[in-house]
């Protein structure tokens, strides 16, 4: 049986996923972890530095850990404030990931990339899963060297590491992280709170998105996935939906057709223009079968059933 550790298991990504894997797995063999306990987990939870190479492989040898998913991460527009940390903490906890699961033999890695990595340079239509990666922000600059890494590792150390290029990620389980993306997220809870919305984006600025529970299923399909199926070792495009500010607006007004709307572009107007608007997947749909499930109504209807359903709770 599988024993698997979630490294940043308490945030918007890996609280989802985490609670993904203890259905498929049992609660039993899944080890969250993160910097702080999380009160209302429930499961096996491990307080971890991921930045300690000692702590990580105490916990991995204990366990006897056959896969990692590695979450831990500052994203792109936090990252932007503090450009040295950020790359000292993306890139030593990936490293850390690398050789304890080299020395100790984890069997199989899960490295999160993200639509960070391409710059201005790429068609922003469409964009190939093979394009130039000149990204602008220190995040995307940490995600291509990870990328590069666990291709070097599966070569060179025959470690099997595993990728996805993220569009932004929606869900309605935690509240916006630090990416550039994260309108998609907070211009919901606003909506069902009653309350006008900031967007710091131009309205027409269209970029790749995806509902959480779609880049969660696309993670456990890829680690899923027989080696021999897997032709790209950097990490897969990944696509959902696209969009804009303005769209989503018109979504969400088919439930809420009073919710105003300010835009008020700032810094991350930059980092959003230098990104795909759409991304070409076909790799991930030919090499492990992905197909995306949500659309944007289909989203809209849910994350606003469940933000509903949440702030009811809250009041009563």
């Amino acid at each position: 049986m599988e024993r698997i550790l979630v490294t940043g298991a308490s945030g918007q990504l890996g609280a989802v996923l985490t609670k993904a894997l203890q259905l498929k797995f049992g609660a039993e063999h899944v080890i969250a972890s993160d910097l702080q306990f999380n009160k209302s987990f429930k499961g096996v939870f491990e307080t971890l530095d991921v930045t300690n190479l000692e702590a990580l492989k105490t916990i991995v040898g204990t366990y006897k850990v056959t896969r990692i998913y590695h979450l831990a991460a500052i994203l792109s527009a936090k990252g932007e404030a503090t450009p040295l940390k950020t790359w000292e903490i993306n890139m030593s906890t990936f490293f850390n990931v690398l050789e304890v699961s080299r020395l100790l033999g984890v069997e199989r890695v899960f490295y999160p990339s993200s639509i960070a990595v391409f710059g201005p340079n790429v068609s922003r239509m469409n964009t190939p899963q093979s394009s130039n990666l000149s990204p602008l922000t220190v995040y995307g600059v940490s995600k291509v060297a990870g990328e590069n890494w666990a291709n070097y590792y599966f070569n060179k150390y025959d470690l099997d590491v595993r990728s996805i290029r993220y569009p932004g990620i929606i869900g309605h389980q935690s509240l916006p992280g630090g990416g550039t993306t994260d309108y998609a997220v907070d211009i919901y809870h606003k909506a069902v709170k009653g309350e006008p919305f900031d967007c710091f984006l131009k309205a027409s600025t269209r970029l790749p998105m995806i509902y959480i529970d779609d880049a969660v299923r696309a993670s456990m399909e890829l680690m899923e996935a027989p080696s021999r199926n897997l032709s790209v070792r950097t990490a897969y495009n990944l696509a959902g939906m696209s969009f804009s500010p303005e769209e989503i607006v018109r979504s969400i007004k088919k439930s809420y057709p009073n919710f105003e709307v300010t835009y008020r572009p700032d810094f991350r107007q930059d980092i959003a223009d230098s990104w795909p608007m759409s991304i070409d997947d076909s790799k991930a749909r030919e090499d492990w079968g992905w197909k995306p499930k949500y659309d944007l109504d289909t989203m809209s209807q849910v994350m606003i059933d469940n933000l509903k359903r949440y702030y009811n709770s809250v009041i009563a």
